[in-house]
């Protein structure tokens, strides 16, 4: 019986003999030729499906094994990573960029911490969300790291999850800049990898407590 392959970025389907592969498209902001490259790749090697993901990527469904490594040269694209310890995703809303709502430019800091964080070893799965305001389309609230745009700055949130026992997360700080939140991310994530916990951050901010965790990262 098959497995998922992570060293090529596959999860294994329901028939457990076809994968699944998801390249990674930061943001979910992807121009026209990169969407008919992948396209056409799923056409070449008979997907069964193309799938939005929540990860706002597009998974390409029903490959083949001994395909895998061809697809991977013919997309060019590295993979995101839907599986393992690890950043796995940054969720981002459109922001200023695009939207007439938004409070704050989401986009532009989610591809910062995007590019520094993807795939990131950590003590467990780990999933960012940045909303650019109160709507919070990119989910922060149910995010590990969730940053929401106000018209006074950025708001972060900490330990949220929509797993089996879902967890909303906790504010620990409002009226950020956009250097001031990379500076507590970084420090928020740098705490957790040097914590020796093997729990999602959100049981591992139970354990610590909420007001210790904040003294520890300095918030």
């Amino acid at each position: 019986m098959k497995d998922n392959l992570p060293e090529k970025g596959a999860i294994v389907q329901r028939d457990r003999e076809t994968y699944a592969i998801a390249p990674h498209l930061p943001g979910g902001v992807v121009d026209p030729d990169t969407l008919i490259r992948i396209a056409e790749v799923a056409k070449k090697y008979g997907a069964a499906a193309l799938k939005a993901t929540s990860a706002q990527r597009i998974a390409i469904v029903g490959l083949k094994e001994e395909d895998l490594d061809n697809i991977w040269a013919d997309l060019g694209i590295k993979p995101g990573a839907a599986i393992g310890l690890c950043v796995r995703s940054v969720k981002i809303c459109p922001g200023t960029t695009f939207c007439k709502q938004a409070k704050q430019d989401s986009l532009g800091l989610g591809l910062k911490l995007d590019e520094k964080y993807h795939g990131m070893p950590m003590p467990s799965k780990l999933k960012i969300g940045v909303s650019g305001c109160p709507n919070s389309c990119a989910e922060p609230a149910i995010k590990d790291i969730g940053i929401m745009g106000t018209a006074k700055g950025y708001n972060l949130m900490v330990g949220g999850s929509a797993a089996a026992t879902p967890r909303l997360a906790d504010v620990v700080a409002k009226g950020l800049s956009e250097d001031e939140v990379l500076d507590a991310v970084e420090r928020i994530l740098t705490y957790y990898k040097n914590s020796g916990t093997k729990k999602r951050l959100g049981k591992f901010v139970e354990d610590v407590g909420l007001e210790e965790f904040k003294t520890q990262v300095g918030l």
